[in-house]
């Protein structure tokens, strides 16, 4: 499989601030790279570099074989971007903002409508197409500007956190969508602050960090890689907490870690999975809950970066997006 996106040693500089500090990244054609890492470590300016709207002052970067610097102009033809906020505009309705898009792009006047009238179908939005924007939700403008990044059909999309600020519903119908356009050949480059998107959606992960990449990999590999398994186990009553604590600490070697009733551990050897079930049982401790647990994404950032994931804006217009 041929990458859609190279990246090579590509430096960016903003006075005395090392925005990127030569960053080398690939991207398999029709997959999701997702791209991870702490408030201002260089994930936008990653973005700005591939899409075109800043140059790189080292190194090089390509978007399906074309050079970012040399042959910005036709790197343009083959990507769409959906930045952090919603890009449309407020005063128009849904299939103005489209058919502008679409005539700024050189389609025709007929050309444009149809595809204007495609997008707001497949995207749930037809039956809104009339009304300003400024009355839809903030789920549905989110839609609306991933369907205005398609207008000109690109092989590459880059999505700078296009779930920021969404509810949970919206996110979700956001990733049901990402998933039908990887499913139809489109390569995707995505950031991301919710660590459970990128679980959900990316084929391969990167993680970068004061401007370098610091790991790559499958979301699997890098949780093998950094954070092995935990054992969870939840006792149906509370009382049964230090019988289940001394049981783990006991199997694992380590002093676990206890929230309310749920206490945990790090392991090295799944064996102990059985043999907690038979000292429990042996003990007369009726269990919610035991299971081996993979490390998630939050404990592979932490592990890599030192810090905690970056948190998420809160959703907003909640209230609408019900309606």
């Amino acid at each position: 499989m041929s990458d859609a996106i190279r990246v090579e040693g590509v430096v960016k500089t903003f006075g005395d601030t090392t925005a990127l500090a030569g960053v080398d990244l690939a991207v398999r054609n029709g997959t999701v790279l997702g791209l991870l890492g702490p408030n201002g470590a260089g994930k936008t300016t990653a973005v700005r570099v591939l899409a075109t709207l800043t140059a790189p002052d080292a190194g090089r970067a390509e978007v399906g074989g074309f050079d970012v610097v040399r042959d910005a102009h036709r790197v343009r033809q083959l990507i769409g971007l959906t930045g952090q906020y919603a890009a449309v505009d407020d005063a128009l309705t849904g299939t103005e903002n489209l058919q502008l898009i679409a005539r700024l792009l050189g389609m025709s006047r007929r050309d444009s409508k149809q595809r204007a009238r495609e997008l707001l179908a497949g995207f749930g939005l037809a039956h809104a197409a009339g009304r300003a924007v400024k009355t839809f939700s903030g789920g549905m403008r989110r839609r609306l500007d991933l369907a205005a990044s398609l207008v000109g059909h690109p092989q590459v999309l880059f999505l700078d956190e296009p779930t920021t600020g969404l509810d949970p519903r919206s996110r979700l119908d956001l990733w049901g969508l990402v998933r039908e356009l990887v499913s139809d050949g489109v390569t995707v480059l995505l950031t991301t602050q919710y660590l459970e998107e990128a679980d959900a959606l990316a084929d391969d992960i990167a993680v970068i960090d004061h401007g370098r990449v610091i790991a790559t990999g499958t979301p699997e590999e890098l949780k093998t890689r950094t954070g092995g398994q935990s054992l969870a186990v939840r006792p149906a009553a509370r009382a049964d907490v230090p019988a289940v604590v001394s049981v783990v600490r006991q199997l694992t070697g380590v002093a676990p870690d206890v929230d309310g009733q749920l206490v945990t551990a790090p392991v090295t050897d799944p064996g102990v999975l059985p043999a907690a079930v038979r000292r429990l049982d042996d003990a007369g401790v009726v269990l919610a809950e035991l299971t081996l647990r993979s490390s998630s994404l939050n404990e592979v950032f932490l592990a890599l970066t030192g810090l905690p994931a970056p948190q998420p804006t809160p959703a907003h217009d909640t209230e609408e997006a019900r309606t």
